[in-house]
């Protein structure tokens, strides 16, 4: 398994994600996003509103390259923030036909190469913010 049972618990009580794609100038896109974590493929499916006709999917099906990040702030005083960074390739699919997505429609489907994940332990919160160690894999 790619995630961790504690990353995808984070990942299930999220509605809200950025997905990074490179334009065909080279420059980027950050677009935030809805998703759902794809239990049969391992994958982050990503869908919405004229998914086929948006910038971010051409980009997807152009080049394949992407990263997902999904972060919230739990407190300010004292900080504390949370993150799971997901790198990796996309697929642009016009019809999904695994069953395993839980968006209907076109969408994005990321494959993970690489998670950062920082804050997400229960023991992180307990312990000074700038202490904190990502936990960083290949996958």
């Amino acid at each position: 398994m790619s995630f961790t049972d504690v990353e995808l618990d984070y990942l299930a009580a999220q509605p809200l994600g950025r997905l990074a794609t490179v334009q065909p100038d080279g420059t980027l896109q950050v677009s935030p996003v809805g998703f759902r974590y794809n239990a049969a493929t391992g994958t982050i499916d990503i869908g919405g509103y004229n998914m086929a006709a948006s910038r971010k999917f051409r980009n997807v099906a152009a080049n394949g390259r992407v990263a997902f990040v999904v972060d919230d702030v739990v407190s300010t005083s004292p900080w504390r923030v949370r993150c799971l960074e997901i790198r990796g390739s996309g697929e642009a699919l016009l019809d999904p036909s695994d069953g395993g997505s839980q968006l209907s429609g076109p969408i994005i489907r990321v494959h993970p190469r690489r998670i950062i994940s920082f804050g997400l332990q229960p023991e992180d919160q307990d312990r000074e913010p700038h202490t904190l160690r990502p936990n960083n894999r290949n996958v």
